[in-house]
């Protein structure tokens, strides 16, 4: 079960599919989802599913960003999924169990709970607060600002408890999670990251040099371009860096896009500050290709593919401590950030580039390690025979 799926969109819906698909190569799915108006139907790009999809109400898919942060369609979706799988069951269809896989936020109440099948739900993230030093920084549509109640909801939110409760297990993507269900009596949680790729790029590992000012070090991002991604840390960082052949790339859009700009004005950084905007798929590839170290220093990431995509091109990675990149990299393939304050994370993240830009041993150790990680931790092969075992699991009980 997934409330939104398509494999040409980003984000949960993107995720879902690779899901389903993935899923259904193994086993026998049913599922249950809608999909935007005008979008494709999902039947088609599932062909090894069986696809009961119901088109999303009229003028929800109006404000984009709006729905997908707070999902008012997703009530009218659970709805009919309930009375769905109540009626194939009355009928004398039969499920072993049943697996919600998104939304990967910790909001939404699933319709699973209470009914009449084991069911396995996530996995599921997001609900991290921002550090307070960061909060005054934070701008946007006022809705983002309704993320704060996602920890009181999780506490007082009967219909919300119930859904991890009841649940047979909980998969989580890091860590975290464990943190925000502490409260709850959740009769087990697994950590497994909610994306991953399907094959290690056939790529690879480019040669390490000693940056230098006709060949300096390329710093890449990735990503959504708001304020708690860190691309303005990053942007602060390089202000740090004049002594230090660098170039940073940009790869991305978003709310907060315009600030970073404004800075690299401020700060007269445009011939060591690129932005590229959002490119397509081959694009970013390329980007991948000509960079030597991935920045995604984002202080409130549930999860990030990117990781997983800059793992697979042999690139050493800096991010934060916090979330889901944290938990998929490790200490020799990261620079593992604390993240306090705008401040202090600029410091630190001009640091980390300073010690890389001039030690190409050390890169290619890390990227030889993020290469590994990511076999270890990041394809959907091994990451699918974790699910099996789980499911397995809760069957026998």
């Amino acid at each position: 079960m997934a409330p939104t799926i398509d494999s040409g969109d980003v984000g949960e819906a993107w995720v879902a599919f690779q899901w389903a698909d993935h899923l259904s190569k193994r086993h026998e799915v049913t599922v249950l989802s809608y999909r935007k108006r005008g979008a494709p139907e999902i039947g088609p790009q599932l062909p090894h599913a069986r696809v009961i999809e119901w088109v999303e109400p009229a003028l929800i898919g109006r404000l984009e960003r709006f729905n997908s942060l707070l999902k008012p369609g997703y009530f009218t979706f659970a709805r009919k999924a309930r009375r769905w799988i109540r009626g194939a069951i009355a009928g004398g269809q039969r499920f072993d169990l049943a697996h919600q896989v998104v939304p990967v936020a910790m909001r939404y109440p699933s319709p699973l709970r209470g009914g009449p099948l084991p069911y396995v739900i996530g996995p599921v993230g997001g609900s991290l607060e921002s550090p307070v030093g960061f909060r005054d920084e934070e701008t946007g549509p006022w809705y983002q600002r309704l993320r704060r109640l996602d920890a009181w909801r999780i506490r007082y939110d009967p219909w919300l408890r119930a859904t991890y409760e009841r649940a047979a297990c909980v998969i989580g993507i890091a860590d975290y999670v464990s943190e925000r269900l502490s409260g709850l009596h959740v009769k087990r949680l697994e950590i497994l990251s909610e994306t991953a790729l399907p094959e290690a790029p056939a790529v690879q590992p480019r040669e390490q040099v000693e940056a230098t000012t006709s060949r300096p070090l390329r710093v890449l991002f990735v990503g959504r371009v708001i304020r708690t991604k860190g691309v303005r840390d990053l942007v602060a960082a390089m202000g740090r860096l004049r002594d230090v052949p660098v170039v940073v790339d940009i790869v991305g859009d978003g709310f907060d896009l315009a600030a970073c700009q404004e800075l690299v004005r401020a700060q007269g950084l445009s011939e060591g500050v690129r932005f590229h905007g959002r490119r397509s798929r081959a694009e970013v590839e390329q980007f991948y290709d000509r960079a030597d170290v991935f920045a995604f220093p984002s202080y409130r990431e549930p999860g990030g593919n990117v990781i997983f995509e800059a793992m697979g091109h042999w690139l050493p990675l800096i991010v934060c401590d916090r979330g889901g990149p944290s938990a998929a990299v490790n200490s020799e393939c990261a620079l593992i950030l604390p993240a306090i304050s705008p401040d202090q994370l600029a410091g630190d993240l001009a640091d980390a580039i300073r010690r890389l830009a001039f030690d190409p041993e050390l890169r290619g150790r890390m990227g030889v390690a993020a290469r590994q990680r990511l076999l270890e931790v990041g394809l959907w092969g091994p990451k699918m025979d974790r699910v099996d075992e789980i499911y397995a699991s809760v069957l026998s009980t």
